[in-house]
């Protein structure tokens, strides 16, 4: 790993990340770089180049949330600095990955760059998963009382990780197959959900 390079984003990049909602901040990024980076050792890629790409993947949260991986790849591009250390086509795959790694696409990313980071933004782990669901309701529709907040929380759930939900996983090595049957199971046990939301939303106001 290029240390300057990781100065430069730790610098410049990463503060971004203050100016998005609780669910965004430096806490999922950082997470989303190290699971990456995690991954990536049991492929043949460039490490700066996956740094790089999980640091970016949600940087167009700026513009907006609809299209913010588009964005994302956008502001990768413009950036002269990465535009100096890396060559044109590096950067074209570094955009396409971050453009791939929205949960909600509907194809495959297309390259093993765009399933890394796109597997590591997938941290499937019930409890953060229902905190950082929890923290999105708070900060963006602070307006809504408790059970709207469960309501809406409830349906994210539903229509993100449940049966047929549009969750997709794409690396094989990642632990998050296993996880995701833990958090439909809580899923399922609506009151075992309640309990652990009533007292993450508690922990939150």
């Amino acid at each position: 790993m290029d240390e300057s390079l990781r100065a430069y984003i730790e610098r410049e990049i990463i503060p971004r990340y203050d100016r998005f909602d609780r669910a965004h901040d430096r806490t999922h990024v950082h997470a989303v770089i190290r699971r990456s980076e995690e991954l990536a050792r049991n492929y043949d890629v460039d490490p700066d180049m996956v740094y790089v790409i999980a640091a970016y993947h949600d940087t167009g949260l700026a513009c907006g949330r609809e299209r913010h991986h588009i964005d994302s790849g956008r502001l990768l591009v413009a950036d002269a600095e990465l535009r100096r250390r890396f060559t044109p086509k590096q950067i074209a795959v570094m955009r396409d990955a971050v453009e791939d790694h929205r949960a909600s696409a509907t194809r495959a990313p297309r390259t093993i760059y765009g399933r890394i980071v796109a597997e590591a933004d997938r941290q499937i782990d019930p409890e953060t998963i229902l905190r950082r669901t929890i923290r999105y309701g708070l900060d963006r529709t602070p307006e809504l009382d408790r059970e709207a907040q469960y309501a809406r929380c409830l349906d994210h759930l539903l229509q993100k990780y449940a049966e047929g939900g549009y969750l997709r996983l794409w690396i094989a090595e990642s632990e998050n197959a296993r996880r995701l049957e833990e958090l439909r199971a809580l899923i399922r046990d609506r009151q075992r959900l309640r309990a652990l939301f009533d007292r993450i939303y508690a922990e939150e106001q």
